[in-house]
């Protein structure tokens, strides 16, 4: 059991396993936030109506805390709670329109890539060291970028080359100074997932 359970099972007067389960409820909950959060630093771009944010650098970070499950969750929960007019998206934006707009596919990249980082950054069951954090995160941006492509060519009825230049190439140096961010954080995350099972 995880020390952080330990401690918390006295203080809060519950077994272990219950503090483990709320460790738990408050890392899908906080990540969802923080996502949240993550998408009102929106910087516009030209070409695009899709704004960068650091909504794919929470993405990752959940991956790498939660694993593949929890993290997994997190951001169907993050999902949920802006299609229930929670402030989530954007801009304080929310409701299922908003969802369904430009940015949708990558919403649901957010999901799909939580198992995808999560699995590559371990090595079986252990942390994958730096190589597994680079493959990590390389397969987390394919992941991501390729549901927004995907989307704005099926939803949007762009070509793939308009969903190239709108949707992935005008967000690949923010992705590569997030990914730095996300690769040097991940050596205390992962392993501290690892430990805990997650």
């Amino acid at each position: 059991m995880n020390q952080i359970s330990t401690f918390a099972s006295p203080v809060l007067g519950v077994s272990k396993d219950t503090a483990d389960f709320l460790l738990k409820v408050i890392g899908v909950l906080g990540f969802a936030a923080l996502t949240g959060l993550a998408a009102q630093i929106a910087v516009p771009l030209p070409g695009t109506p899709v704004p960068m944010t650091l909504q794919t650098l929470a993405v990752t970070l959940a991956a790498f805390t939660l694993g593949a499950r929890l993290g997994t969750v997190s951001m169907v929960v993050y999902i949920a709670a802006a299609a229930a007019g929670l402030p989530m998206l954007s801009k304080g934006g929310s409701g299922v329109t908003e969802i369904l707009g430009a940015t949708g596919g990558y919403l649901i990249g957010f999901v799909v890539s939580q198992p995808v980082m999560a699995l590559s950054a371990r090595n079986g069951k252990g942390f994958g060291g730096a190589k597994g954090l680079i493959s990590s995160l390389v397969l987390g941006s394919v992941v991501i970028l390729g549901c927004g492509v995907l989307w704005q060519m099926m939803w949007l009825k762009w070509d793939f080359s308009t969903a190239l230049s709108r949707g992935v190439w005008p967000f690949l140096p923010g992705d590569v100074v997030k990914s730095a961010a996300a690769f040097v954080l991940g050596f205390g995350l992962v392993p501290w997932a690892c430990k805990r099972g997650w």
